[in-house]
């Protein structure tokens, strides 16, 4: 009876966690419009498209002080949902905005600024739902045993249910965007994504934070005293060392995307919709991922399997160096069949990681600062992002990559393969798990 209740109690945060994260993978939608805007649209280089992308995702990096802010400052008692609304508003103006200005009006600076807005919408909401994820991992067992947190297992459930739900969003989204971006102008997809994000924001206001039965911690209690517990939790060398080596693992590579998106429509005039359905098939495998996670992978230590995805995140940018020399071709193999194939699962390996890892952390994280915790986490990926599109453009130029000439990808992809490898060097930063309380047994 009681493990019946704790479920049911959990539903409304479930729900709001599920349409939260289908919307969050549903942005491709409108990201996929926004580089064939760029390409055909401003007429921008590859170089120019890299740098933009990974600009765009400025507002990312201040992530812990949206998560110090929603840990300390409560807005009507509330300190989760109110967040999650004001991040949806901000995002539904920026899409809508540039969906009904004129294209004569819209320039790189224009565009970029509305990017810019979303992206600190999205990273807010982002905040929010995973220091939601992190709380409600924390709360006391209903199962009649006394005290205690959910074990670990409950964790992971839940961060699978929401990845599971961020990877449906983003089939969707992926499948929908491949084939409207051939039939309707960028335009008409900013504004449909912008009416989603103002329905995620009339039903987020009508959720009371109570209901998502939440621990209960102690209502404004600063962002100084917030800062200071963060900057403690930093300093424990399990969860600082775990960190630098995640953010590093990340930033190490030079990022080829831009690039590779150029090559692929450019050079072999891969139609949009395969490009579309290539990342349907990374998504569904990204889902895939979640299931087998949950159910055979969550007992492996989180340093071998992030180890192993990293060194398969290697061996598939050796196969792209094949692919742009013509290899695969030559066996008869399509381009577009290796596109759906090869580059839908390499998108999504980047992110692979991020399930154990954030899993990890959650169990790694002392109560009352995991909405801070998770900010960080989430602000140094991205932060590592950034550095990794900027490398990806210093290398491109290193290697003579432009707009009509790719005589230098194969070599730009053996040194971006090389790099990836390199974090395994000192793998063992990654902590491992904290040992399951034992439990009292009652006679």
């Amino acid at each position: 009876m009681g493990s019946t209740e704790a479920k049911d109690s959990s539903n409304p945060a479930r729900k709001l966690l599920g349409f939260g994260f289908w919307v969050q993978g549903f942005r491709c939608f409108p990201w996929m419009a926004v580089n064939f805007f760029l390409k055909d649209g401003i007429k921008v280089d590859p170089s120019t498209l890299q740098l933009l992308q990974n600009s765009a995702n400025i507002p990312m990096v201040g992530k812990p002080l949206y998560g110090v802010v929603s840990d300390a400052v409560y807005i009507r008692g509330q300190h989760r949902v109110p967040y999650i609304a004001i991040g949806a508003f901000l995002q539904a103006v920026s899409w809508i905005a540039i969906a009904i200005l004129p294209t004569s009006k819209i320039s790189i600076i224009t565009m970029s600024t509305y990017l810019l807005l979303s992206n600190l919408g999205a990273s807010i909401v982002e905040v929010a739902h995973d220091a939601i994820v992190a709380e409600s991992g924390k709360q006391p067992a209903n199962n009649g045993s006394k005290g205690g947190s959910q074990p670990p297992s409950s964790t992971s459930e839940l961060q699978s249910f929401v990845w599971m739900a961020s990877s449906l969003g983003g089939v969707l989204g992926n499948l929908v965007g491949g084939v409207a971006i051939s039939r309707f102008s960028p335009q008409h997809m900013f504004l449909v994504f912008g009416l989603l994000l103002t329905l995620q924001f009339f039903i987020t206001i009508a959720v009371r934070e109570s209901s998502l039965n939440l621990p209960k911690s102690p209502a404004n209690v600063g962002i100084r005293k917030q800062l200071s517990e963060l900057g403690a939790t930093l300093r424990k060398p399990k969860i600082a060392y775990s960190i630098a080596w995640f953010a590093g693992s990340y930033a190490v590579i030079p990022a080829l995307t831009g690039t590779m998106f150029f090559y692929q429509t450019q050079h072999l005039h891969v139609d949009s919709s395969v490009l579309g359905i290539s990342k349907v098939f990374g998504q569904a495998a990204n889902l895939a991922w979640s299931v087998v996670y949950n159910r055979r992978l969550k007992s492996v230590p989180p340093r071998q399997l992030i180890s192993a995805i990293q060194a398969t995140m290697a061996a598939f940018m050796l196969s792209d160096a094949l692919f742009v020399r013509g290899f695969y071709r030559t066996m008869g193999l399509p381009d577009s069949v290796y596109v759906v194939i090869s580059s839908g699962l390499l998108e999504v390996l980047y992110f692979f990681k991020i399930l154990p890892f954030n899993i990890l952390m959650a169990q790694l994280c002392p109560a009352g600062c995991e909405g801070s915790l998770m900010a960080f986490v989430a602000s140094s990926i991205a932060f590592a992002f950034i550095v990794s599109g900027y490398l990806g453009v210093a290398l491109a130029s290193y290697v003579g990559i432009s707009e009509n000439d790719f005589s230098g990808f194969p070599l730009g992809l053996l040194i971006q393969a090389a790099c990836t490898l390199l974090p395994l060097a000192w793998a063992s930063w990654i902590a491992d798990p904290p040992k399951p309380k034992s439990r009292t047994k009652s006679f």
